[in-house]
């Protein structure tokens, strides 16, 4: 078994125009005096990474590495959703999701979609030179509006979305497959791979391919009343990324899953800081160590109540307290003793003599 690696942050929701979320240098000194011990990197944020520099130039992503060796941190893993979002988009999303692409790509939904997939092969690009094994992503979604059987959905269409996503994605996957870099999906609602089934309607159509690989988020399990723990059990060996981030999901005679379009704070499925929601994280921190996870265990913060530095600043002690060091003994070996062969065929009955022409008797 392996102990598994953390905290990393995932610097995703703490980026801002404001000191010292505003670069690299300054969040890492932050992160590092608050006890992380990695940074998840976002690569659609320039504050952050140049992924297009990365991607061409080695000088540059040791400098990277360089500058966190300063304050003991390394870089955990980079994150691609953005990227991803924009491969698949249904036209209900068009105007929202045009913000995520360069102004010259506005209303040009091909043009996007084809700049992403490129962004997606210089960030695994990236990744290989920074000594990276995983890249997180979003998988994007063409079936999403119609999650909810009613209209009766036509025969064939979801089969024609995954068709599709898997054609789109394939050549990421080869990418990363030529850089050494695993592809994780985020299973997370909103996204075509939102649940296990999903998943492997996607597997299947990619060939079962070798990078595909998921990344672990209890939280969206939570909202969508998924079994998080049976997920491991069945889902162990293509779970390769994990954020850490609590949910709660309080039904009332009001409102259930879907929420009632009311915001985050106001619905009975809702994100929150760590060990303030409902996730079972002792038992989740057992399974996938049992399960010899690789990885990092990365702090997500999304609270719908709680000031992001006191849930970094708290998400350390509760990620650094379920970390389980694993042990390079068994803890009955005290009581064992050693036997000698002919002694263990005594303790079973058994001759340590094999007849010569043994018979058999009818």
């Amino acid at each position: 078994m392996k102990t598994i690696k953390g905290p990393s942050l995932h610097l995703a929701q703490f980026s801002d125009v404001h000191p010292p979320f505003d670069s690299l240098p300054s969040v890492a000194a932050w992160a590092a005096a608050q006890g992380f011990k990695a940074l998840q990197i976002p690569a659609w944020d320039k504050r952050l990474l140049d992924i297009e520099l990365a991607a061409e130039s080695q000088t540059y992503c040791d400098e990277i590495t360089g500058l966190l060796a300063e304050h003991d941190l390394v870089v955990s893993e980079l994150t691609t959703h953005m990227f991803g979002q924009l491969v698949a988009v249904h036209p209900a999303y068009d105007s929202m999701l045009d913000g995520f692409a360069p102004a010259s790509l506005k209303g040009n939904a091909q043009g996007r979609s084809e700049w992403a997939v490129e962004q997606l092969k210089r960030a695994a690009k990236a990744s290989q030179r920074l000594g990276l094994t995983d890249m997180g992503s979003f998988s994007g979604s063409f079936a999403w509006p119609y999650f909810f059987p009613f209209p009766q959905r036509p025969e064939g269409l979801v089969e024609a979305a995954f068709d599709e996503l898997a054609k789109r994605w394939l050549p990421v996957l080869n990418s990363c497959e030529d850089h050494g870099v695993n592809l994780c999906f985020e299973i997370h609602p909103g996204e075509d791979l939102h649940d296990g089934t999903t998943f492997e309607m996607f597997h299947e159509r990619v060939g079962q391919h070798e990078r595909c690989k998921m990344l672990y988020d209890p939280s969206h399990f939570v909202l969508q009343q998924l079994d998080y723990l049976d997920f491991i059990d069945i889902y162990r060996d293509q779970i390769r990324m994990f954020h850490v981030k609590d949910a709660e999901f309080n039904p009332t005679g009001r409102q259930g899953l879907y929420g009632g379009y009311q915001s985050w704070a106001d619905r009975a499925a809702r994100f929150r800081s760590l060990g303030d929601g409902q996730v079972d994280f002792k038992a989740i921190f057992s399974k996938l160590t049992h399960y010899d996870y690789a990885g990092w265990a990365t702090l997500e913060w999304e609270c719908c109540l709680k000031n992001p530095q006191d849930g970094a600043r708290e998400g350390v002690a509760f990620i650094n307290d379920h970390i389980i060091r694993v042990t390079d003994k068994v803890f009955d070996d005290f009581a064992g003793a050693p036997l000698e062969r002919e002694q263990i065929h005594s303790l079973l009955g058994i001759s340590s003599v094999t007849p010569s022409n043994p018979k058999v008797v009818l």
